[in-house]
């Protein structure tokens, strides 16, 4: 027997949804830009909050689209925030990264005066940005595990060394010396490219 449902609570058509996007994309475009500051990333980010409203919850009554389009975009923004300020802290360790044969080397230590304001937002300094970051998270996934498991948690996760010990069940010694293994290791890989870190 099929299930009828509730007349108050009806499931939306292709229609209300596709309606319901036109109406909201100038307004949700002009929040993303003045959030992120960025055309082209706003653009992105309402056009993958669509795509998630549409894919998990295109099915949902017309009337929740208002409430679940603003959490989902939400949360886009927060994750570009997120994606950016990883990004400028993996350029910033190895713009500040230095020859260093001690073990226990954290680049954490070396970055507490760093100025974000020095990464370049010209076309040309994002585009090397980019390819610095893509060759790094080639090499991460190359990483033995200790040290990889190590290096995300304390310039992923931003944990601190103490938490990262806790959850490696190593000391906080061992912590450093696969953090700074892993950072030469990195570098290494951008030498090898030609970027001089």
């Amino acid at each position: 027997m099929a299930v009828r449902p509730d007349k108050g609570n009806t499931l939306s058509s292709r229609s209300e949804l596709s309606d319901f996007l036109a109406s909201v994309e100038r307004r949700a475009f002009k929040q993303a830009q003045f959030a992120v500051r960025d055309e082209q990333a706003a653009l992105d980010i309402v056009q993958d909050a669509m795509m998630r409203l549409a894919e998990k919850y295109g099915q949902r009554p017309a009337s929740e689209f208002p409430m679940l389009f603003q959490r989902i975009l939400q949360n886009a923004v927060r994750d570009h925030h997120r994606r950016q300020k990883v990004r400028n802290l993996w350029v910033s360790f190895f713009s500040a990264f230095r020859k260093d044969d001690e073990e226990d080397f954290d680049i954490l230590e070396t970055l507490e005066s760093e100025d974000d304001s020095k990464h370049a937002d010209t076309p040309h300094g994002q585009y090397q940005q980019n390819q610095m970051l893509a060759i790094i998270e080639r090499a991460i996934e190359r990483l033995p595990a200790r040290q990889r498991e190590a290096f995300l948690m304390r310039y992923w996760e931003e944990m601190d060394i103490a938490e990262t010990a806790a959850a490696m069940g190593c000391s906080e010694g061992s912590v450093k010396t696969h953090c700074s293994r892993a950072v030469h290791t990195l570098a290494a890989a951008l030498r090898e490219k030609g970027i001089e870190p």
